[in-house]
């Protein structure tokens, strides 16, 4: 051979022209047919795969995709407005208040309780104004949160459709091995680029399923958001319903208080005396727990007394909460628990609790759902959820004695009530630290919604008690018991 030749380069320079090439596709043996992107040109192949393979990676990258719609500045200038009115509304409450209670202290005149009674008419027209304002609030949050799951749920849309196209790709390329990739490239290097593309896409398949599953989470999560808020929305508007009533109460006890007195201090003292429950009569009445059930006002009492010397909280505070009359809004129903109750965060504590007291699940009720799908499932007169109770059942067995204590035994029930109050800062005593501990019982992380309208009628119910146990002189018996046990 002449030295002058050049050698071959590749495999195809030597073979026949006419002859197949060994690298030349070859048909599927069983007939199977490709989709039509393996029909196109390599190098569209090769531009979809890897335009494919940055969408999903951009798309995984970005963590816009999961944070919450922005407020716009129209949207927090209105917030930040709300809130100071809000303030301002709070102060002249609080101003009202302590007016309210300068005048209690002194002596119980016609003149005294005419200016008590307009104190608390301009009181409670503030906290009406202060409601409305809450529900513009909760308006606006929810308003957000619909936005938010909107956005979500056309993230989940775009990453499902994008993962079908995606997983369809990778199931049409698994139908070769890899021996037929590298026979239908024209190169090693284009080979070699197709099975990597290919790796980056499973990759990224991946990383948009885990993506996928936070979305869907947050999803949810959005959802119960909602749930929670418009809770709020109904158990507020039941308050200011109940605010608008006790105004209008309050109004006509003025009224009459002047036809019927004239103004004369006489008539006045006169009509107190009339119109005041003997003893007797406190200590007979009936006294509805909030979960359900009945008590005297004697009873209650001294189960709210037992409580309050075991955790330093006042027996009032711990009856007005109790009240069935607090509730405002809240569903406290009959039903069971399977159908109530939060499945994962409630439901096997539940089981847990009714197995250790030897009950039968579907024998007790619990608080229901409300309209929007939030959760209910609390038990008792307490009213506490099961995660909730499972954290003070040690505690309780303590102070009772009762082991395991019962979300329906009323003793256990006061105490667990007693130690949740202390533990929101009830045992301080103070107006402001009871309005608070009340809101916060009530609605949780979402308290400033409600301490001026929940938080503030429950403290002023626990004054009304105060004043009956002393008129009932349960509170005298009290005293005589603690100076006999003194000697």
């Amino acid at each position: 051979m002449s030295k002058n030749l050049e050698k071959p380069k590749i495999v195809a320079d030597i073979l026949d022209k006419n002859r197949p090439s060994v690298f030349q596709k070859l048909p599927d043996p069983l007939g199977r047919s490709f989709s039509r992107l393996y029909r196109l040109p390599k190098f569209m192949r090769h531009c979809f795969i890897g335009a494919l393979i940055v969408f999903l990676f951009s798309f995984n990258t970005i963590p816009c995709l999961l944070a919450p719609v922005a407020l716009s500045y129209e949207d927090v200038q209105e917030r930040q407005a709300l809130e100071e009115q809000l303030k301002q509304l709070e102060s002249e409450i609080d101003q009202y208040q302590n007016n309210i209670s300068t005048l209690q202290k002194q002596a119980n005149t016609l003149s005294q309780n005419i200016k008590i009674l307009d104190a608390q008419i301009n009181k409670l027209n503030l906290q009406i104004k202060a409601t409305t304002l809450q529900l513009q609030k909760l308006d606006g949050s929810i308003n957000v949160i619909k936005i938010n799951m909107t956005k979500t749920q056309q993230d989940i849309d775009e990453t499902q459709n994008l993962l079908v196209h995606a997983l369809k790709k990778i199931y049409e390329e698994g139908q070769r091995n890899l021996l037929a990739i590298f026979l239908s490239e024209d190169t090693l290097s284009s080979a070699f680029a197709a099975v990597n593309d290919l790796t980056s896409l499973q990759t990224q398949i991946k990383n948009n399923l885990d993506q996928l599953v936070i979305l869907k989470t947050n999803l949810i999560q959005q959802k119960e958001d909602l749930m929670s808020e418009r809770e709020e929305v109904l158990s507020l508007k039941a308050i200011q319903e109940a605010q608008k009533n006790q105004l209008e109460s309050t109004r006509k006890e003025k009224d009459n208080l002047m036809k019927i007195t004239k103004g004369q201090e006489s008539k006045y003292q006169e009509l107190l005396k009339k119109t005041q429950q003997t003893a007797s009569q406190i200590r007979s009445r009936i006294f509805t727990l909030l979960g359900g059930g009945e008590l005297t006002f004697e009873d209650a009492y001294k189960l709210a007394k037992f409580a309050g010397d075991q955790t330093g909280v006042r027996s009032a505070l711990i009856l007005a909460v109790l009240d069935r009359e607090s509730v405002f809004g809240r569903n406290v129903g009959r039903c069971n628990w399977k159908t109530a109750m939060h499945p994962t965060r409630d439901q096997q504590i539940f089981l847990q609790i009714v197995q250790e007291l030897n009950i039968n699940p579907d024998s007790v009720y619990v608080s229901c759902p409300n309209s929007d799908g939030a959760y209910g499932g609390a038990m008792g007169p307490a009213q506490f959820i099961p995660s909730t109770w499972i954290k003070y059942k040690d505690r309780i067995a303590v102070i009772t004695g009762n082991n395991p204590p019962s979300p329906w035994r009323n003793v256990d029930a006061f105490v667990a009530m007693a130690l949740l109050l202390k533990d929101l800062g009830a045992d301080k005593q103070t107006y402001a630290a009871e309005r608070e501990a009340a809101a916060r019982y009530y609605a949780g992380s979402r308290w400033r919604n409600f301490l001026y309208s929940y938080g503030q009628w429950v403290v002023e119910k626990a004054q009304k008690y105060e004043a009956d146990i002393r008129n009932s002189n349960l509170g005298i018996k009290d005293l005589e018991m603690e100076i006999a046990l003194a000697r």
